[in-house]
């Protein structure tokens, strides 16, 4: 496979990180999360995942449920903590 490697922004792995390999579609829909995404991701056998269509692309994103949860309490610390800091600066919030 040729090398793929993109200028790696801070913060943000490089797409050889992100990329783990292929998966093929089995007659029942079935696909196999290759081995290192397993390991470097955690995901254990029973562990729920959530399944959403990519937003412009023809493709699917899956999430770890318990991610989700760590993404959107994250989100919801970052939102009060920007209503706290427009509330000491006398901005209305909406």
């Amino acid at each position: 496979m040729k090398s793929m490697k993109l200028p790696k922004k801070e913060g943000c792995p490089s797409f050889s990180e992100m990329f783990y390999g292929t998966s093929t579609v089995g007659e029942r829909g079935q696909i196999v999360i290759p081995a290192e995404a397993r390991a470097e991701l955690g995901f254990q056998p029973g562990d729920k995942v959530l399944m959403m269509r990519h937003p412009i692309h023809q493709g699917l994103m899956m999430f770890k449920i318990e991610a989700v949860r760590e993404f959107m309490d994250d989100l919801a610390k970052s939102l009060a903590e920007i209503d706290t800091l427009r509330e000491s600066d006398g901005e209305e919030t909406s």
